[in-house]
């Protein structure tokens, strides 16, 4: 199968690149020579490869930042998605589409595992985007008979994810700081999040790809929440000195949403997919990839 995966060169894009060589697949990674924002660029690189699937991941992925450039994520994900979907109708054998939305377009969460009916509640610009990104992909299924899949991917962690994000930073805090700082910088710990490996999470993305449904959508998760205290604990008990956490007003957000968890039923029956990692490998894969990194 001929796959074209945008964003490939990104945390999530190499991780899928990856995966699909090694499933058998021949892979085109459009990354930095391809500006999903430029139509006529996108469509020349898409069309010219003519793909089975397309995986759209490229995007603006920070939450926090997207406060500060909403025009930005609005720009990348919606309109950069309008691109794909355009450029994907035009090839001559229209190819599906997977859409990588997020699990941020819930909002606030009850504290019960969302499931795919659950109402769309977008609190953070970036959400918002990702809404539009997602109703741009139904529309080009309803409306154009474009083979669309749109997935909601929860909080993913792994090895190579940037320190931008929680997990990811806070590995690197606590590897800093076990080299003689002694103290781990933390901003708010109490929001609870579903946090699936990356590695799982492209499996899930492929199985879509072959087995989902044109038009609809499924959450990529594990079904357990785990507050970012938790995750912080783990890394300091795995420190190779004595660390402590404290809190810093700099890395707190102007809104976190407290809760959110998924519920990957729907995939799970769909696809036959689960989880193959758990929490603590993922972790220690993160921690070590820091140590090397920073050695």
């Amino acid at each position: 199968m001929l796959a074209y995966v945008t964003g490939g060169a990104g945390f999530v894009g190499t991780w899928l690149v990856q995966h699909l060589s090694e499933e058998g697949d021949d892979v085109v990674a459009a990354d930095l020579e391809v500006d999903v924002t430029e139509a006529d660029s996108i469509e020349r690189s898409l069309v010219g490869t003519a793909p089975e699937v397309v995986y759209h991941l490229a995007g603006f992925a920070h939450v926090g930042e997207s406060w500060r450039q909403p025009a930005a994520a609005f720009t990348v994900n919606a309109l950069g998605t309008l691109n794909v979907l355009q450029a994907a109708s035009r090839c001559r054998r229209p190819p599906r589409v997977v859409v990588v939305s997020s699990s941020e377009v819930y909002g606030h969460g009850t504290g019960e595992p969302m499931d795919e009916l659950s109402e769309l509640r977008p609190v953070t610009p970036y959400a918002a985007s990702k809404v539009a990104a997602e109703f741009l992909g139904l529309q080009a299924f309803l409306g154009d008979g474009l083979p669309v899949v749109r997935v909601r991917p929860f909080n993913h962690v792994g090895p190579g994810q940037s320190d931008t994000f929680v997990v990811s930073a806070l590995a690197r805090r606590v590897v800093e700081a076990e080299r003689g700082g002694g103290t781990v910088a933390v901003g708010n710990l109490t929001p609870v999040r579903d946090f699936t490996d990356v590695r799982d999470v492209v499996r899930a993305y492929r199985l879509v790809a072959l087995q989902g449904e044109p038009g609809e959508v499924y959450n990529v998760a594990t079904g357990r929440g785990v507050t970012v205290q938790e995750i912080a604990e783990r890394f300091v008990a795995m420190a190779s000195a004595p660390v402590r956490l404290e809190q810093d007003p700099a890395l707190m957000r102007p809104v976190d949403v407290p809760v959110i968890v998924g519920d990957p039923a729907k995939l799970r029956l769909a696809t036959g997919w689960s989880p193959e990692r758990d929490l603590a490998t993922t972790l220690g894969d993160v921690i070590e990839y820091w140590r090397s990194r920073l050695a």
